[in-house]
Formats: C-alpha cells, sequence, structure tokens
C-alpha cells in the first residue's frame, strides 16, 4: 500500500511511518516541522520507500496532490498542549479543524482506500466512570480537547455522508521514544525526560497519586495499522494499555528527585480506557507493559536531545493560566 502520515516527523507519526515501512508499505510524511523533527526519521529516512515532504495542512493547494494514487491515510498532524490552547483558540481552531477539513477533503477527492483520525481521550473532561467507555459523556475542558473532539466530529461525519471509509483513534497517554520533551501541561513523560536529562528534579503535580493510562508508541502505531488494514468505517474506539498508574510509579521507575507543586484545577485524578470494543472489532490490545515502556524510553534517552527544561517555576506560571481561565471565562469556583 502507499500510505500518507500528517505530522509525520511527529512523535507518533514518525513510528507509524517506521512500523508501516517494517511490513513493506510506501510512506509519504507531511510535516510543516511546527513540532516535528527530521531526527525522527533518523532509523528509516534512508529506506527507498520513504518520502518527506514539508507542506503544512492548511495549505490546501499544496497538499491536495500528495494524495495522488495513496491507499491508507493516516492523520496524526495537529496542535497539542492545553495552556498554548487557552492563549490561542483561533490557532487550534485553524490547525485542528480547518487542517482536518483540508485533509478530508483531500483523501475524498483521491478516492483513498482507509483513512485513519488520531482523536483524544481528552474529549470525555473529567470522566464519571473508569474505565471510560466510548459511550461516556463528550465534556472537554478547554480548547485543544474541543477542537481535537470537532476534527473527529468531522471524520465521522465525511464517513457517514461521503462514504470515506474512515475511524478514528481516541488515543490514552502516549509515550515512548521521541516524545516531546516540551510543554508543561499534559505531556508528562516529555516534562520528567527534560528534566531527568538535565538532572533536575521531577515536578510531581498533586500528591502524585493521580493515575493516568499510560500506552506505549508501537502499541500505539499497531493500532492504527490494524485500523486501516479492516473494513471498520464509521467508527470510534478507545486506544488504551488496559491499566492505569499512578505519577508516583513513573517517577519511581525513572529515578530521581522529586519536587512537590500545587495540583492544577481541571485535571482528572484518573485515566482508564475501556478497550473492550477495540478488542472486539479489532483484536488489538496492547503488548508493551507499563514497566518494559519505561525501560525501553530509559535505554534511549541518552541519544536525545532535549528541550528547555521546564521547572517548578515556569510550570506554575502555565497553570496560573489554565487557573485564570477556569476562573474568569468558564466561570469555575476557585
Amino acid at each position: 500500500m502507499r500510505a500518507l502520515v500528517t505530522g509525520g516527523a511527529g512523535f507518533i507519526g514518525s513510528h507509524i511511518c517506521q512500523e508501516l515501512l517494517s511490513r513493506g508499505h510506501q510512506v509519504v510524511a507531511v510535516d510543516n516541522l511546527a513540532n516535528g523533527r527530521l531526527e525522527n526519521f533518523d532509523e528509516f529516512e534512508d529506506s527507498k520507500n520513504f518520502e518527506f515532504q514539508k507542506i503544512d495542512i492548511l495549505d490546501r493547494d499544496r497538499l491536495a496532490p500528495l494524495f495522488k494514487g495513496v491507499d491508507w491515510v493516516f492523520h496524526m498532524a495537529g496542535l497539542a498542549d492545553i495552556v498554548p490552547s487557552i492563549e490561542r483558540p483561533d490557532l487550534y481552531f485553524d490547525v485542528n479543524v480547518k487542517g482536518t477539513l483540508n485533509v478530508l477533503e483531500a483523501a475524498k477527492n483521491a478516492g483513498v482506500k482507509r483513512f485513519a483520525y488520531a482523536a483524544s481521550s481528552s474529549s470525555y473532561g473529567i470522566p464519571e466512570s473508569y474505565p471510560t467507555p466510548e459511550t461516556a459523556l463528550i465534556a472537554p475542558q478547554y480548547p485543544y480537547a474541543l477542537t481535537k473532539y470537532l476534527g473527529e466530529e468531522l471524520v465521522l461525519h465525511w464517513s457517514q455522508t461521503y462514504s470515506l471509509p474512515a475511524v478514528s483513534l481516541r488515543l490514552f497517554n502516549v509515550y515512548g521514544p521521541r516524545s516531546r520533551t516540551s510543554g508543561t501541561y499534559g505531556a508528562v513523560f516529555g516534562v520528567f525526560l527534560a528534566q531527568k536529562l538535565s538532572h533536575k528534579p521531577f515536578t510531581v503535580v498533586g500528591d502524585g497519586e493521580q493515575t493516568r493510562d499510560f500506552t506505549f508508541v508501537t502499541d500505539v502505531a499497531d493500532a492504527f495499522i490494524l485500523a486501516t488494514e479492516s473494513d471498520l468505517a464509521g467508527e470510534f474506539l478507545n486506544v488504551g494499555s488496559g491499566n492505569t498508574y499512578s505519577v508516583n510509579r513513573l517517577v519511581e521507575l525513572l529515578g530521581g528527585d522529586v519536587e512537590y507543586i500545587p495540583k492544577r484545577p481541571g485535571e482528572p485524578t484518573c485515566t482508564f480506557a475501556d478497550v473492550r470494543k477495540i478488542e472486539r472489532l479489532l483484536g488489538w490490545e496492547a503488548k508493551v507493559s507499563f514497566e518494559e515502556g519505561v525501560e525501553k524510553m530509559i535505554e534511549k534517552i541518552e541519544n536525545w536531545k532535549t528541550a528547555p527544561v521546564w521547572d517548578s517555576h515556569s510550570i506554575q506560571k502555565a497553570t496560573a493560566s489554565w487557573f485564570k481561565f477556569l476562573s474568569d471565562e468558564m466561570k469555575v469556583d476557585k
């Protein structure tokens, strides 16, 4: 198959590219390199079946021709992180919603065979039940989560209205090699790894007993490829590890000093995916244990280039922006 991966130079996108190449497919990675990194291609950039195009998904005229002859589309491109989305909701709407529309239109007009979208478990907000099923209430707490959910709605609507064979995968706390080492909210692994590389203490929010459904990136890549190999269309599926782990357990495995900082408002105490639907429809389940996944990351950490380190002051400053958003815009009592 000929596959096109938007956001292909990013964390998850590059792993999907690598897995597709290992299975003998042709891959076109599309990325504007705003967040993606060319170093993420180091392990496979010399493959004769790999091609990179530096194009923004908002540039519809340059984007559309790339879809000619493409069988599978993996739409991973988008803006992440909570605080920046609060500060620039217009930019997040443009990239995550309008950009998704551009990719959908290009895929539809080219007659692609399969389309897979990277949705976010943040669309559930603070769930009422754990593990959280796909039928749970959608309650985005901030612009990033909202725009990712609106992108998913577009994908499912294009599947229904235009018979585009599309699926949406709601991802839970993905981690692994190549994860970003920048960002102050949500990307806990990236922040911790940057701190570890710089021999700084881990800034643990709250008491560290909050738990996350940490899911290893190669398992996520496998889920995407299984979805495109299937006949499934018009469905949305959780992708999680099948378990949930405390932040304290994570820092214990990473090893290092800890600095506790105040809890952030509006943050769930737990994320935990109900994965029975994806197990039933695709036969997928996570293979990499949490301990094994953290070990794999530590093995490769010395080769990473780290971004500026987020210390407790910068994280608390970003938290203040989030707090102000909740208090002033959403009228949530402090």
